[in-house]
């Protein structure tokens, strides 16, 4: 006899990158360990590798949240990662000229790999975790925002355009693994001028993604029609950025779309 859903799900191994937050807590997710630099290598790239730092100084100033009301996620480990990625992908990893092709910074290639894994890989695996996280969070509070995060132009075998890990997809997968009695469609939302290829190769096939871009609207979602949201800020990596993100957070505040 086939196990019901929830059976499945019951046998499922513990996911470490869920928790609980306070009652206090905004789902608002962010690690300084998001943030990458070496030795100023992260100047040789246009984009500011050190925005979602920036993102929260601006929302602390505003008075909006504090250290203790952010969320700080755990680094997606590999076993994670395998949910969706191949063992070839993540193992082209360990060559630094590899991942100097996929973030598109050459210098990077010169670099011992243990070094780019610590300095520059490991912030994007606790932005992935932090992206796992935003989803569960979502469920429970009707919206968070990962401020790190969004990764769309990685699949599950091949990475580009600054995106490493594929992000989005594994939030989806955890979601339809552990919430299969609440989530059948989840729809991806890309706002980016870019196109999102990544996710949109994972789930090309599978009848349950739904592809929409540029629509979205906060208030359709959880206002209208009480649909958990998760917001993820990657895409826009030039300087003046992070101000343009935390502008649109604060707004979101300032209209009641999002509150503790």
């Amino acid at each position: 006899m086939a196990s019901s859903s929830n059976d499945d799900s019951l046998k499922l191994p513990k996911n470490t990158l869920y928790k609980d937050i306070s009652p206090h807590q905004w789902p608002i997710i962010y690690s300084s360990n998001y943030n990458i630099g070496f030795l100023y290598m992260e100047k040789l790239h246009p984009f500011d590798s050190s925005k979602w730092g920036s993102i929260i100084n601006f929302l602390r100033q505003a008075k909006m949240i504090t250290n203790d009301t952010i969320v700080n996620p755990n680094e997606a480990t590999t076993d994670d990662l395998l949910l969706v990625h191949t063992k070839r992908y993540l193992s082209s990893l360990n060559w630094s000229i590899q991942v100097a092709r996929v973030l598109e910074v050459p210098p990077i290639a010169l670099l011992p790999n243990f070094i780019v894994q610590w300095r520059v890989l490991k912030p994007l695996r606790y932005q992935t975790g932090g992206s796992i996280l935003a989803g569960k969070l979502a469920l429970e509070r009707g919206w968070s925002i990962n401020v790190g995060g969004g990764f769309h132009h990685c699949s599950s075998d091949r990475g580009g355009g600054f995106c490493a890990y594929a992000d989005l997809t594994l939030l989806i997968m955890n979601l339809f693994n552990y919430y299969s009695d609440r989530i059948k469609k989840i729809l991806i939302v890309d706002l980016d001028a870019h196109q999102g290829n990544g996710h949109e190769g994972d789930f090309i096939n599978d009848e349950r993604g739904v592809i929409i871009r540029d629509e979205i609207v906060f208030s359709k979602c959880i206002r209208e029609r009480n649909i958990p949201i998760v917001m993820c800020t990657s895409g826009g990596y030039q300087r003046t950025n992070a101000r343009v993100i935390a502008d649109s957070i604060l707004n979101l505040f300032t209209k009641k779309l999002i509150s503790c």
